[in-house]
């Protein structure tokens, strides 16, 4: 090849990408379809539920996928060279609004220009007033280039938001409340760089000090040790590191033990076994609150927490949170509720008996945690708007919020919507008119 089809090769190559990435998107919203670069994983919600985990949306770096607030500036304006430093880290919002109705977002999502145009169209028509951003995600990857050592050391940078000061601010410009998630134990690429914090295969293994091999659950994802102080801190430098960078809060996720795959065959290089495990867990609450004193930090929590009294075998109890977090989110979503649910074959069908009842449920519990310790905890769940068990349309997803409502009355802080496509029913959330 001459040097002049080079040039030309490369021109093509530099037209089409851009192009592709946004075709790709119009088209799921047009025809409100999921293609396999626009989809991510769906939660855990239940112990006896099937998780689909599929890659997130358009997986680029590219600056074409950026908001312009991050296109607009210069490396030579600000004399530096690491994109991630190009913005002064924005400061919190000074007035976070009192009720919180978030969505989430992937971090490839947050990253691509498209998608945020689609975010902000979003604010402007709907109660939509904040977003949950994947930190780090079930893959373990972080999504921006964190300051924490470990990350730096291990390279566990996805780039999937090449700047992120940048875009906490193209959110805090919009007046809206900026949440990261962080996936905790869930965590197959720092278990591959420290395996001796993580669960090891007992059957597997002849030498778990020096040689462990990883346990995997049924979706072949490794786990860190619940246990683990190192661990614990691991996580808490991602939080420390993004609220430094304007983070109004940081949510945590999959702070429980596995619960599915061959659970007899694990091997905890840490946890002895014998102390129960919702006491582990507790453990690490009260770790992370005192590591993080003064910050905003919520927990997910299965669904059913709300209505059971034990720990469901992964160390879930819900009076445990109420003490460490600002805010309990219960993953209330219908369709992973288990089959004879308060007498439904499907709960899904179901959504606004389902949620009244668990919420129901839970503030009952939090009176009476209060009439005996007093806590600031609020309530704000996660409700579905993705289809599993019954198709969700407006109506379905207007009776989950009606039903927190209902349930909470004066203690209803809002709800956070989870689609694993990005992509959320507007008519459900659209803005009250004045």
């Amino acid at each position: 090849m001459d040097f002049l089809e080079k040039i030309i090769v490369s021109l093509c190559i530099l037209m089409v990408v851009p192009f592709t990435a946004g075709f790709y998107f119009v088209i799921s919203q047009s025809f409100n379809v999921e293609p396999e670069f626009i989809t991510a994983m769906f939660r855990k919600s239940s112990t006896t539920e099937t998780v689909l985990k599929k890659v997130s949306p358009v997986k680029t770096a590219n600056n074409e996928n950026l908001p312009d607030v991050i296109n607009n500036v210069s490396n030579e304006e600000n004399n530096l060279s690491n994109p991630s430093d190009l913005i002064i880290p924005p400061k919190k919002l000074e007035t976070p609004p009192s009720i919180i109705n978030a969505v989430y977002v992937t971090g490839w999502s947050a990253g691509n220009k498209s998608y945020l145009n689609y975010l902000t169209n979003l604010f402007q028509t709907t109660e939509i007033n904040a977003v949950v951003i994947d930190i780090k995600d079930y893959s373990g990857l972080i999504s921006y280039n964190s300051g924490a050592e470990e990350v730096k050391k291990y390279n566990l940078y996805a780039n999937a938001i090449p700047d992120i000061n940048a875009l906490v601010k193209f959110f805090h410009d919009q007046n809206i409340y900026v949440i990261g998630r962080i996936s905790v134990f869930e965590d197959p690429a720092y278990s591959k760089a420290r395996p001796d914090l993580a669960i090891y295969d007992k059957t597997k293994t002849i030498d778990p000090a020096n040689n462990p091999v990883l346990w995997l659950d049924n979706h072949n994802l490794s786990w860190l040790d619940p246990a683990s102080k190192e661990v614990w801190d691991y996580n808490i430098s991602l939080a420390k590191d993004a609220f430094l960078r304007g983070f109004d809060e940081i949510n945590f996720d999959y702070i429980r033990f596995p619960s599915d795959g061959k659970l007899e065959n694990m091997g905890f290089p840490h946890w002895d076994g014998k102390t129960l495990k919702h006491f582990a867990l507790n453990n690490f609450f009260q770790y992370l609150r005192a590591s993080l004193p003064d910050e905003k930090i919520s927990v997910d929590l299965f669904g059913q927490t709300t209505t059971s009294k034990d720990d469901m075998g992964v160390g879930q109890l819900l009076e445990d949170s109420f003490n460490y977090f600002d805010y309990v989110s219960p993953m209330v979503y219908p369709s992973h509720y288990v089959s004879g649910f308060i007498g439904f074959s499907n709960p899904a069908d179901h959504p606004y008996e389902v949620i009244k009842y668990s919420m129901d449920s839970a503030l009952k519990r939090l009176v009476e945690y209060n009439n005996l310790q007093k806590t600031s905890a609020k309530f704000r769940p996660w409700v579905q708007d993705f289809n599993m068990g019954a198709h969700y349309d407006a109506e379905k997803v207007k009776l989950e919020i009606k039903a927190l409502k209902d349930a909470l009355g004066e203690n209803y802080n809002g709800f956070m919507l989870w689609n694993p496509s990005n992509l959320y029913t507007k008519e459900a959330v659209v803005k009250i008119q004045e």
